[in-house]
């Protein structure tokens, strides 16, 4: 059977460009975003607003709807992670180059799989395992102060410290409170490149659903709170609203056990990814040809609902940029991203709680994928 390349353009503007041409505004450079000149600049991470979900919700998202139009489409990245979407717009480039790849992914030299979140040790260290020096980083050189505000619990994480560095981090818990401290820096600061994370719509989605009154909520909220933010900007403060992802409602009657069917799992060491984007890693010790097979099974079984490549045919088609030849094996050997409503589990896995997700996210379709970018201030079109 051929192979299930997914046949789709990425946008010319991607998430990557974001933050980069955030400091290169501040710089009074030319910017792959043409954004103008501003003195100071707030970016806003609304972890997993979708253009889909916010265009679907539109009536309770006024203020973000009103400066949502074709322009202000771009594309996140693959896999749709919250891992490999921060790191690339903190970095400017894409989870190839800057090697989260994958919400888990394999560690080869200590042959396991590790969480990109939540998993950081003294075997997996922030500042070696993220490659790239980050937009905050350059920041600091061309001096201008980086300032990240979020949630008390993230401040000393092993995802902030690889994906952050080189912004000082700012608590605060509240939606209100986070822009409170934005406001508080514009008003403080000469220059400031400031980036501000909203976890509240991904947590309510995985628990709950976009479409529950939850998420609705908590978009309701950031909406008003985001508004009251914009119409405070002054002239040369310039702001960006975005998104690492998109979401998919899975129920648990779409859930597919994949371990049940032997075929799928025969050779497979580790299994990585999301449950929407699974990296399969094989045993090293199988022919060359094994990822050929496995993918081969994956397409006879389940092609009609998932793209299913090989690592090579990956990176041949560039879904994951440029991929750095020390970050080429924590790409899956063999990767199935769900392309029906579905998400792929292990059964055989101890711990089963991910099922009671709602909310998916991580492969390829434009619901996970597309996310949107709002101007206001000295950005505004």
């Amino acid at each position: 059977m051929p192979s299930m390349l997914p046949a789709r353009q990425f946008s010319t503007l991607r998430l990557a460009d974001v933050l980069a041409s955030s400091l290169s505004s501040i710089q009074g450079l030319s910017n792959t975003l043409g954004l103008g000149p501003a003195n100071k600049s707030v970016i806003v991470l609304a972890d997993g607003l979708g253009v889909s979900s916010l265009r679907a919700r539109a009536g309770h998202a006024r203020f973000l709807n009103s400066l949502l139009t074709k322009a202000s489409v771009v594309d996140g990245v693959f896999p749709s992670t919250t891992a490999a979407g921060i790191t690339t717009l903190t970095t400017g480039v894409a989870p190839g180059e800057h090697g989260l790849v994958g919400y888990r992914v394999r560690d080869v030299d200590r042959d396991r799989v590790v969480n990109q979140l939540t998993g950081w040790d003294t075997d997996m260290r922030p500042e070696t395992w993220q490659r790239s020096r980050t937009v905050f980083e350059r920041a600091a050189d061309a001096g201008v102060p980086g300032f990240a505000i979020g949630p008390r619990r993230y401040a000393t994480s092993g995802f902030t410290q690889a994906a952050l560095r080189g912004a000082r981090y700012v608590s605060a818990e509240s939606v209100s409170d986070r822009f409170a401290a934005a406001r508080h820096l514009l008003d403080t600061e000469p220059r400031a490149l400031v980036y501000l994370y909203v976890p509240e719509l991904d947590v309510a989605a995985h628990a709950h659903g976009w479409e529950s009154d939850r998420w609705l909520a908590a978009l309701e909220n950031l909406d008003g709170v985001a508004g009251r933010f914009a119409g405070g900007l002054k002239a040369d403060e310039g702001l960006l609203l975005t998104a690492d992802h998109g979401i998919i409602d899975v129920p648990a009657a779409k859930h597919v056990l994949f371990d049940t069917v032997s075929a799928l799992v025969g050779g497979v060491r580790h299994i990585g990814g999301d449950p929407r984007c699974l990296h399969l890693y094989l045993e090293p010790d199988l022919e060359p040809n094994s990822a050929d097979d496995l993918a081969a099974a994956w397409r006879e079984i389940e092609g009609h609902r998932a793209w299913v490549f090989t690592r090579t045919e990956a990176v041949a088609a560039d879904l994951f940029g440029t991929v750095a030849p020390e970050v080429l094996p924590r790409i899956g050997d063999v990767i199935v991203a769900a392309r029906k409503q579905i998400a792929y589990y292990d059964s055989r896995e101890p711990n089963q709680s991910a099922r009671s997700m709602v909310g998916q996210h991580g492969s390829l379709t434009d619901e996970e994928l597309r996310v949107p970018l709002i101007r206001s201030g000295a950005y505004s079109l």
